[in-house]
């Protein structure tokens, strides 16, 4: 950009009319009266130039904290099921600026008192790990997941709760209660009890206690992102 700059002002030079002096006397006057004239126009040109140089070339520097990476991972999961309907390239960017995010955690985040509160499951990279069979390829044809809330109590209790709607005009409940247990300072171990389901008038139990065991790989006050021992990543934004 600055060259054509430094070029239209150039050929302005040449193009602007010169002075002309008609005397049936000898002139005093130099010659090239219009030499200063260029002088002037070089120097217009060079600082000109340096203008436009600073102007189209910025040395900007871009940062990237947890907010603006926490936007990115929400609108990268939005509206997808839980994950359900991102293609695998898409669960690849997820898992990338997961990787970020977990850069900025907190020291010793299951002590961090963060961890309590009410969370929705936006996000799984194995579907079936939150709700079981319900959200299995089968199951999601019979039953249509409406939400799936985790809620941790202090000092220790697990409530997971996934929120159905069975054949298009039944809605129920499918809940697990469980006992929390910090292993190190990350990774956490929860003890279920057999499954609970409820669905109109009906509520029952089923099945046999489960364990889980989970690495809290960042927590604040929006968000939290989960790491399972098979490989699972969870994300969790926290309920209003």
């Amino acid at each position: 950009m600055a060259s054509a700059a430094s070029s239209l002002t150039i050929a302005s030079s040449f193009s602007e009319p010169r002075t002309q002096i008609h005397s049936s006397k000898r002139s005093n006057l130099p010659l090239q009266y219009s030499i200063p004239y260029k002088a002037v126009t070089r120097s217009r040109t060079r600082r000109l130039g340096l203008v436009v140089s600073s102007v189209s070339a910025p040395n900007v520097e871009l940062r990237t904290g947890p907010d603006d990476l926490i936007s990115t991972l929400l609108s990268k999961v939005a509206n997808s099921d839980g994950g359900v309907t991102l293609s695998p390239e898409q669960h690849k960017e997820v898992a990338q600026v997961a990787g970020e995010l977990q850069k900025y955690c907190v020291k010793e985040p299951v002590k961090n008192p963060l961890i309590f509160g009410d969370w929705e499951v936006v996000y799984c990279s194995r579907p079936t790990s939150p709700g079981g069979g319900y959200r299995s390829v089968i199951g999601r044809l019979f039953f249509k997941t409406k939400e799936m809330i985790q809620a941790i109590d202090a000092p220790d209790i697990v409530r997971n709760r996934v929120s159905i709607n069975a054949f298009g005009f039944l809605d129920g409940d499918v809940s697990l209660t469980g006992k929390l247990k910090a292993l190190d300072s990350e990774w956490v171990q929860v003890i279920f009890e057999p499954p609970e389901i409820k669905v109109g008038s009906l509520e029952f139990k089923y099945g046999f206690e489960s364990e889980v065991k989970l690495r809290i790989t960042y927590v604040d006050e929006k968000l939290r992102l989960g790491l399972g021992s098979k490989g699972s990543l969870f994300v969790f934004r926290r309920r209003q």
